[in-house]
């Protein structure tokens, strides 16, 4: 009996263990998700200060950026 309550002990303590790793996961996961938003909106914002401040500069890298891309993408 004594062995039964050793081996459920020691499971137990496996799967506190487990859980407590998979929880430290999900809160590392979330902080970087946190982060990547903020970077994100920090970019957006950046961008449309460039278009705004530099227009016609901006619509000739639109135009380059879509030439490229339809070579690429033409299978030609």
């Amino acid at each position: 009996m004594e062995t039964i309550d050793n081996a459920f002990t020691s499971a137990h303590e496996a799967v506190d263990k487990i859980a407590t790793a998979a929880s430290q996961a999900v809160d590392a996961l979330g902080e970087k998700g946190e982060q990547l938003k903020d970077a994100e909106h920090r970019l957006m914002d950046n961008c449309h200060g460039y278009v705004r401040a530099n227009p016609v500069a901006s619509i000739g890298i639109a135009v380059a950026a879509g030439f490229i891309l339809s070579r690429l993408l033409s299978g030609r």
